[in-house]
């Protein structure tokens, strides 16, 4: 399945965790088992693939609609049957993120990363983790991830969750320094995950003190995108 990134670093101080978001990317959920996976799907169920992968299905539809908990409850019960098909491992793992579930989520996203060998998922099990306050595996993940490089968007991501994690432990200038590296500076025509990037910098600007950096981000975001999340609400608190 694909689905968006997990969220940005919050603001309020009991927010500071992760907020499974990733609106964006909802409608585009998808399901897509190789033969392999139908394979192990009718092998470790004892069913016809084709009438279990339409449950897949059924879930995903449950998933772009919000519906995680009538997701959850067909996810659970195929992981527990088919517990080798990375697709379910994988989809049910962000489903129980999206329910804020990170002990559940991390498990089954560490399964799909042993199935797969992906860092497809690594910023939203690294999300989890940061959520856990298991702060060393956020660094795991993050160096992985940037051996891989996978895509500009799921690095981003990922460093966007790691810095967070580094605030979250109160190194907010190292944080800063990781959203911020090599003179980092919002494009002139930003994508989402740019924007993403430069509302968390933002973000860790106005906590350190530095209120001008703050305003001036923000307003850069703003002139991108006056719907980019709550940038106008942030804007006019500074």
């Amino acid at each position: 399945p694909r689905t968006g990134p997990p969220a940005r670093v919050p603001r309020d101080e009991d927010e500071r965790r992760p907020a499974p978001t990733a609106n964006r990317d909802r409608s585009s959920v998808e399901v897509d088992l190789s033969e392999d996976d139908r394979r192990r799907l009718a092998r470790d169920s004892g069913k016809r693939a084709g009438d279990q992968e339409q449950r897949i299905k059924d879930a995903a539809k449950a998933f772009r609609a919000e519906r995680f908990q009538d997701a959850q409850r067909i996810l659970g019960e195929l992981a527990e049957v088919a517990p080798s098909v990375a697709s379910v491992r994988e989809l049910n793992g962000l489903t129980l993120y999206r329910l804020r579930r990170w002990k559940l989520a991390a498990a089954e996203l560490e399964a799909f990363r042993e199935l797969t060998h992906s860092t497809e998922q690594h910023p939203v099990l690294a999300d989890c983790y940061r959520a856990l306050k298991r702060h060393e595996a956020v660094l795991g993940l993050w160096d992985e991830l940037r051996e891989a490089s996978p895509s500009a968007e799921l690095v981003t991501e990922g460093r966007i969750v790691t810095a967070g994690s580094l605030a979250d432990r109160g190194d907010v200038l190292g944080a800063i320094k990781l959203l911020s590296q090599n003179g980092w500076k919002l494009p002139r025509q930003p994508r989402e995950h740019h924007l993403r990037r430069a509302y968390a910098l933002a973000d860790l600007y106005e906590r350190a003190g530095e209120v001008g950096r703050a305003r001036d981000l923000f307003a850069r975001i703003q002139r991108a995108d006056a719907r980019f999340g709550d940038v106008g609400r942030r804007l006019k608190a500074l």
